[in-house]
């Protein structure tokens, strides 16, 4: 049968005189409705009606369909489309007979329109063994059509079913650069976009659980347009730190593949928008800086391992650059301390975060070096203190006792937090310790004069800043 539409109608009437042609055409409507806009041509639509209704509409699925046209129930389809994101390897049990089993997810594109593709077992390997990279083309036969958790169609490689990379020659789909945005011309939420821009705040790593219950990782920046009109917050969520470049810092120019736009979370920023991606996003980064090469810093703090097999330090660059350090606890021979003079190799540089992994890099202590500045003239004082991820290091005296209370966090957690006041000759801060950290604020006594080395700024309900401690902070009583 062919694809006409109003050829498809007539033989619906035809099997069903009692609906109207109006009423189809309702029903039509209301499926692209429920299914989303830009999923579903009428064409589509109307097979899923035709289904609802009982009735089978057999097509030719010999030529090559377009992704607009695909419906949940569809068998024998063959498309073309062009790699948008690649997914991880995901693993998991049948229910029935605690079977592991193996899928994956591609995302591709053609035109204006998407869908989701599903590898199944011995297929999930066709990315590596085909080096499939995103803006790619490939070609399927034979494919089928389920529903997908959110009602949407997606594409189902089976035993039957083939999979190639395919040459660009006489192939009407457009490139990914067709799908990129410029932060201005944001106006509206959308999926399987590609965004340019510059990083703008330095990057960092954020901890939290993910949908499945499971401890992931996401990566936070801003990305903003190439004239630093617009910004929009970025967070990539489940972050393999395998896969991110090198070296990601404040300048780089950055490519995101595969992203979506939300509505912006008034909590974090004004931006109408925000950029969210996942373990699908793919990075193209191009760096001011070389990549890294021996570097030379000074410890000012160095915290313990605390189970994950990292040491979590303080350090500075002979240019003053405050930094924090990650550094595997199998790289170190002898203990370092504060004061002690390192030379490394980074695995890799995120922001203010250097890390230093066992199988990519190398420590070694190496002697005092006078170029460094004195750790008096990194100080800063309390009044200058502004709210970004940089950590501080401060003066002052403890001006109020230290109260203790156990709060409760957003995921239900119930934790210890310390609080005090700190204050100079420009002004007064809160200090915090969480958790672990809490003791170091309830042994401080009203009136101590001290040396905090490595506190964060944060801002409370009401706007004000506040500092806090971490795992490589450390506090030093003077006078």
């Amino acid at each position: 049968m062919s694809g006409d539409f109003k050829a498809m109608v007539e033989i619906l009437l035809e099997r069903k005189p009692e609906i109207s042609a109006e009423e189809i055409k309702n029903l039509v409507d209301e499926k692209k409705r429920k299914i989303g806009a830009g999923y579903l041509t009428d064409q589509g639509a109307l097979f899923l009606v035709a289904a609802d209704l009982g009735i089978s509409l057999e097509r030719n699925q010999s030529s090559l369909q377009k992704l607009k046209d695909l419906y949940v129930g569809a068998r024998d389809i063959s498309v073309v489309g062009r790699v948008m994101s690649i997914y991880p390897t995901r693993t998991f049990m049948r229910r029935d007979n605690s079977e592991e089993l193996h899928n994956r997810t591609i995302t591709i594109v053609d035109g204006d329109s998407a869908i989701r593709l599903k590898l199944w077992e011995k297929r999930v390997e066709f990315p590596e063994e085909s080096g499939l990279r995103p803006g790619d083309l490939i070609k399927l036969t034979k494919c089928y059509v389920k529903s997908g958790l959110d009602g949407k169609p997606v594409l189902n490689v089976g035993d039957m079913s083939t999979i190639e990379v395919i040459k660009e020659e006489s192939i009407d789909i457009p490139s990914l650069d067709h799908f990129a945005r410029d932060l201005s011309d944001i106006s509206s939420q959308t999926d399987n976009v590609v965004i340019l821009g510059k990083i703008s705040s330095s990057p960092r790593m954020v901890e939290y659980k993910n949908i499945r219950g499971q401890d992931s990782k996401a990566l936070q920046l801003n990305v903003s347009n190439e004239e630093g009109t617009k910004t929009l917050r970025t967070i990539i969520w489940n972050i393999d730190e395998s896969r991110l470049p090198k070296i990601l810092t404040v300048g780089s120019n950055i490519r995101l593949v595969g992203v979506r736009i939300k509505p912006g979370n008034t909590q974090y920023g004004n931006s109408e928008f925000e950029i969210h991606g996942d373990e699908g996003t793919s990075f193209d980064v191009s760096n001011p800086e070389a990549d890294p090469e021996v570097l030379a810093l000074k410890m000012i703090s160095v915290g313990k391992d605390l189970g994950t097999g990292y040491l979590e330090c303080l350090a500075f660059q002979k240019d003053g650059k405050i930094t924090t350090l990650r550094i595997d606890s199998n790289l170190l021979k002898t203990s370092i301390s504060s004061g002690t003079i390192i030379q490394c190799i980074p695995s890799m540089i995120l922001g203010n975060q250097i890390t230093l992994y066992r199988d990519d890099s190398y420590v070694s202590e190496i002697e005092d070096d006078s170029s460094f500045p004195s750790l008096e003239k990194l100080e800063t004082k309390i009044e200058d203190i502004v709210n970004s991820d940089r950590p501080y290091l401060v003066e002052g005296i403890v001006l109020q006792t230290p109260s203790i209370n156990a709060v409760t966090t957003r995921n239900g957690e119930n934790v210890s937090l310390a609080e005090t006041i700190l204050g100079d000759d420009t002004a007064e801060i809160s200090l915090l310790g969480w958790r672990n950290l809490s003791s170091l604020v309830t042994e401080l006594k009203v009136g101590e004069r001290i040396k905090i080395r490595g506190v964060v700024t944060s801002t409370d309900r009401d706007g004000k800043l506040q500092l806090s401690l971490k795992p490589y902070s450390s506090i030093n009583k003077i006078g």
